[in-house]
């Protein structure tokens, strides 16, 4: 497994991470910001739940990261 593949690997994941839904998805599980207050925002779930928010807050870059991404793929094969 190269570098290459990591980083493929992590964009993908931050993808999946970016495209769940709050509604949907999260709120029925308790994963929403609004119930991690106070020292539970440090736990484990807190900052599981801090990385799914900051990939889908950052999904600008990410859509250019995708296709940076898709440009390489498309020339190196």
């Amino acid at each position: 497994m190269g570098f290459w593949t990591l980083l493929e690997g992590f964009l993908l994941f931050a993808n999946a991470l970016a495209i769940l839904n709050e509604d949907r998805f999260l709120a029925p599980r308790g994963w929403t910001l609004a119930e991690m207050t106070g020292p539970r925002r440090n736990s484990l779930k807190g900052q599981v739940i801090g990385v799914i928010y900051a990939c889908q807050f950052l999904r600008l870059p990410l859509i250019l990261f995708n296709i940076i991404f898709i440009i390489v793929k498309l020339f190196s094969g």
